[in-house]
């Protein structure tokens, strides 16, 4: 077989319930509780049916998969951890989320592929099949493809009147040193002017 399979028009969906406090790192030019519609990220709406947030379990999954799409020598620059916020995101209910951290994948029809491939496109077919599944999860719970022991989960904007974030300063914050330094250290990412 070739190529990973399209959504199938009904599968299993494993859903699990959580209540977790989630991080984000953030442009600070939008808000942290944006839920883009535009087609740029894994599981994003193919066509804008719907709004996405990512955020992660903590700031190790938000710093990785905000800033390690790229392989190989990696830096940040002090412009980006200056413009960017690092924020806290709590839901006032349990988020409902489809399980494709393990046998969850297996059990629709799926690989880790899905979570951690080059082909977006069919991610976000996926995405879609998944946000209009008859349980309705809220969103995607996923392992980070650069570091699969950090969680993350791409939310669905059916979820957002249930969501509150707190900024906590921007990434390059002297409150924020000790965790930056702990975040370049732990990625080898270099830090450049």
């Amino acid at each position: 077989m070739t190529g990973h399979p399209e959504p199938p028009a009904s599968f299993h969906l494993n859903v699990v319930v959580v209540r977790w406090t989630w991080r984000r790192i953030h442009a600070l030019a939008r808000d942290p509780l944006h839920f883009g519609r535009e087609p740029l990220n894994r599981f994003d709406a193919p066509a804008g049916q719907f709004g996405v947030l990512y955020v992660a379990k903590d700031a190790h999954g938000a710093f990785i998969e905000t800033f390690g799409h790229a392989t190989g020598v990696r830096f940040v620059t002090e412009k980006e951890v200056r413009t960017r916020g690092l924020a806290v995101v709590a839901f006032r209910r349990p988020l409902r989320l489809a399980d494709l951290r393990s046998e969850g994948l297996a059990r629709m029809g799926a690989d880790a592929e899905l979570t951690s491939g080059p082909d977006y496109a069919l991610s976000r077919r996926w995405a879609l099949a998944i946000h209009d599944h008859p349980r309705e999860p809220d969103g995607i719970l996923y392992r980070a493809r650069h570091d699969p022991a950090r969680l993350c989960a791409a939310v669905f904007d059916r979820a957002q009147t249930v969501a509150a974030s707190r900024t906590t300063g921007t990434l390059g914050a002297r409150d924020h040193r000790a965790l930056l330094a702990d975040l370049l250290d732990t990625y080898k990412f270099g830090l450049v002017p």
